[in-house]
């Protein structure tokens, strides 16, 4: 058999795994869609509870709903927003069980490599198909070969630790039974009896604190939920750019996360922390846990810690592949720059697709969140385009490849989180400002613990200036 006669292996059965898988379809290249959970969207399933702030008309992928439209499937209102549960069983299922036999679940990618070849070997190198390891859940061990590997596991398995350094803080593990790395159901009775009445630390900036914040605010206000109380641990000061775009984002829901947690600081159910970077955890005689910064700070008890600090890539699969990853990011070499949170401001995206995305290593692609590395805001529309070019150029199509179009809603921020670390951080141009947003207005928080120059780090914090 030869290689262009292998099917395509597409790592990951969530939105941007099905999307290629439904792209390779239409260009009529055999895909095998291996899925470690046990049903389409596994991650997606797992944050459920969470409602997207992009619409239905934002995260149906084109292709896909060409290939739904037989068998009977109509898309949810496209100006409504779905729930990651409603995205999972009213689109990634339905997809999944169009593809059929194609997408296989509980099936774990534990190797990649060339046959014959591990990463030293230069002979015949490109010759040789792909050979994929795979662990199912039933035990099973199988060799499956491939003409090309499309990556789309994404990066939910490997949360981010709550250290400031990147590893974990002294005593985080230690302190497993009272932190989570995910935003939590309060929906779910025993996830709400967790925290309803206590105090919990929420680590992080994005739109995963926002939300958190958000919910405990909600679950303050409740009946069952008095003397619940949030504390926001923030590695850098408050500035306008804090809370996100608000109305100045182009994805209304996404501005809007910012604007609740804004209203939880200020109601009073949640307390900010600005300028902390957590270098150890400690357990009090009561049980409750003590944040430790780097400057010494020792925070007041919480009886839990959120932490929200972004997502890594789980590269471990693949070091048998030459990849040719950003240091900084692990996102690819020519995508890195695009996305780069220490530089990228306030506008779109650069238009990329199969070039960006190419390794040293031909014929294998880290597509959806896997290949922003650890870089922020991703979006599923970014995803879907990122594998419509990279099917065309599998089945040889490199015209229609090389035709990326992407244009993304703009946050209304400007800046990256890198470069909002460092507190009086101007624009790159040295010009007046990067967004077209209203004068940005700074938003002025008492820190619970005295914070040095903390209080000025915020008043200069972000990259338009005030």
């Amino acid at each position: 058999m030869s290689t262009q006669q292998l099917p395509v292996v597409v790592i990951g059965a969530g939105p941007v795994g099905l999307a290629a898988a439904t792209h390779l379809v239409e260009r009529g290249t055999e895909p095998l869609v291996l899925e470690a959970g046990g049903r389409a969207g596994a991650a997606v399933r797992e944050w459920g509870h969470v409602r997207l702030f992009s619409t239905w008309g934002e995260v149906v992928d084109p292709a896909a709903e060409k290939l739904l439209a037989p068998t009977g499937w109509t898309r949810p209102d496209p100006a409504t927003y779905p729930s990651g549960g409603e995205w999972a069983e009213q689109y990634l299922q339905p997809l999944a069980d169009a593809l059929g036999d194609k997408v296989r679940t509980g099936a774990t990618v534990t190797g990649v490599s060339r046959a014959g070849r591990d990463r030293t070997v230069d002979a015949d190198r490109e010759q040789q198909p792909f050979v994929v390891l795979v662990e199912y859940a039933d035990g099973r061990e199988e060799r499956v070969l491939a003409r090309a590997v499309i990556d789309a596991s994404g990066t939910w398995t490997t949360p981010a630790p709550a250290g400031g350094s990147g590893l974990p803080a002294l005593g985080e593990k230690a302190a497993a039974d009272r932190i989570t790395y995910r935003v939590p159901d309060l929906k779910d009775p025993a996830v709400r009896a967790r925290y309803a009445g206590r105090r919990t630390a929420v680590i992080g900036s994005g739109a995963s604190a926002f939300t958190a914040l958000a919910y405990l605010a909600e679950l303050a206000e409740a009946a069952d939920g008095a003397g619940t109380k949030g504390m926001w641990i923030l590695r850098r000061g408050i500035s306008a750019s804090t809370f996100g775009g608000g109305t100045a984002d182009q994805l209304p829901a996404r501005g809007a996360l910012g604007l609740a947690a804004k209203a939880a600081v200020d109601k009073g159910h949640a307390d900010a922390v600005t300028g902390f970077r957590t270098e150890a955890v400690e357990r009090g005689a009561d049980g409750r846990l003590v944040l430790v910064g780097e400057d010494g700070r020792h925070l007041e008890p919480v009886d839990e810690v959120i932490v929200l600090t972004g997502f890594r890539p789980d590269l471990s699969f693949l070091d048998e592949l030459r990849l040719g990853l950003d240091e900084r990011l692990q996102a690819p070499v020519a995508l890195a720059p695009l996305i780069d949170p220490n530089q990228h401001s306030c506008g779109t995206v650069y238009p990329h697709g199969r070039r960006e995305l190419s390794h040293p290593e031909q014929g294998v692609y880290l597509v959806g969140m896997k290949s922003y590395g650890r870089a922020p805001t991703f979006l599923a529309m970014t995803g879907y385009e990122q594998v419509r070019s990279v099917a065309a150029a599998i089945a040889g199509d490199l015209d229609s490849a090389d035709r990326v179009e992407l244009t993304l809603p703009e946050t209304g921020v400007c800046g990256g989180a890198g470069l909002f670390d460092t507190p009086d951080a101007q624009p790159a141009d040295g010009g007046g400002g990067c967004c077209a947003a209203p004068e940005p207005r700074l938003v002025q928080l008492v820190a619970p613990t005295a914070a040095g120059t903390a209080a000025e780090e915020a008043r200069e914090g972000g990259c338009c200036g005030s």
